[in-house]
């Protein structure tokens, strides 16, 4: 079903009957912005919603091992809970997600100065990143895409930069993102998705299991800004590269920040897809791959929850409520010449493709 009333953005002429894309209002903003929020549905009942403040995911229902749905991500009922929340559920982070450290770099010879806030670093994207945008949004076969162009200086960065996110949900039950990006000027570029899955649908996620395709990580410092080594994972809780639940080693990791949020060099073969993480909650047999394009993985266990900030259903989400699993270039990349580059220029199209893939697993 397709419903286009009222739609921002949307193709010439009448849609393909084969959409199965539902819009509605979301709210408005302060400064009179109406927001619209999508709800994708595939063959099978999976369903995923999408909004145009942040190209944000807010829910995500997947069935369990016996075909009972649940919301696997956290997200929030109302616009307002988006715009107050410090969190970023479910967001696009951009232009540079993750880290920059003290807010500066030097791209071409010329420093460029961006909002600390985190402090005394800048955190995805600064104090009005591409999270806390409202995107322009068209109904695409299965999916929805947003656009968002950011002007030159926005945030401190150089250049107009064209942004696109494509979600796309499969009949084969994969939650597809595509990001593509087009620059004026040379610019630093990262993007990724900020949601936190639980799989079980409510409590924490500290008993699922999870493997994550890295044997190494970059170590960082006191404000988790990477030094620039990269540096084994054996030996260290952050070994995932055989499968075992999240809290088994957690406790190791409360001095240095309170639980995890680190950025996993993944093991990759080619530029391709690649299987970047694997979660599986037993009780439920409900089973996440991660497969991406991106270099490495922000690993972090939502450390900051509270519950204070209820989400759908009411449920409030105490601290490990979800865990991120973030594919994206390594944080503060742009200090970095031994990690992967992050700047785009112009003539160049940054491209970007993670598949969340859920099935699910017998008892047994």
């Amino acid at each position: 079903m397709l419903t286009l009333s009222g739609c921002r953005a949307h193709s010439a002429g009448h849609p393909p009957p084969d959409l199965h894309v539902d819009v509605r209002p979301f709210g408005r903003l302060d400064d009179g912005s109406n927001v619209r929020i999508y709800t994708i549905t595939n063959a099978r009942g999976m369903s995923a919603k999408v909004t145009e403040y942040g190209a944000t995911l807010t829910e995500l229902w997947v069935p369990d091992r016996d075909g009972k749905l649940a919301d696997v991500v956290l997200g929030y009922p109302r616009l307002e809970d988006y715009v107050a929340a410090p969190f970023y559920l479910g967001a696009t982070l951009g232009r540079v997600a993750n880290r920059i450290a003290n807010g500066k770099f030097v791209l071409d010879g010329k420093t460029y100065t961006l909002a600390t806030n985190r402090a005394p670093n800048h955190l995805h994207g600064g104090a009005r990143g591409f999270d806390k945008r409202v995107w322009n949004s068209t109904p695409r076969a299965n999916g929805v895409e947003f656009s968002y162009t950011s002007p030159d200086g926005e945030e401190g960065y150089p250049g107009t930069l064209e942004t696109r996110v494509l979600y796309t949900l499969t009949d084969a039950n994969e939650l597809r993102i595509e990001y593509t990006a087009t620059t004026a000027k040379p610019t630093p570029v990262n993007f990724t998705n900020h949601s936190f899955f639980n799989l079980a649908g409510s409590g924490t996620m500290l008993g699922e299991v999870l493997m994550i395709n890295a044997s190494h990580f970059t170590p960082g410092n006191a404000s988790l800004v990477p030094t620039g080594e990269i540096a084994p994972v054996a030996g260290t809780p952050l070994d995932f590269t055989h499968a075992r639940k999240i809290g088994s080693r957690i406790e190791e990791m409360r001095k240095a920040s309170n639980g995890y949020d680190h950025n996993l060099v993944l093991d990759r073969r080619g530029g391709g897809l690649s299987l970047a993480a694997r979660l599986e909650d037993e009780l439920s047999g409900r089973v996440l791959e991660i497969w991406t394009t991106e270099p490495g993985l922000q690993f972090f266990t939502g450390n900051r929850f509270d519950g204070s900030f209820p989400g759908v259903g009411g449920v409030k989400y105490e601290q490990h409520a979800g865990v991120a699993l973030e594919p994206q270039h390594f944080p503060d990349a742009i200090h970095h010449p031994n990690f992967p580059p992050i700047v785009l220029r112009p003539g160049e199209t940054f491209r970007s493709t993670t598949i969340y893939r859920f099935t699910t697993r017998s008892h047994g």
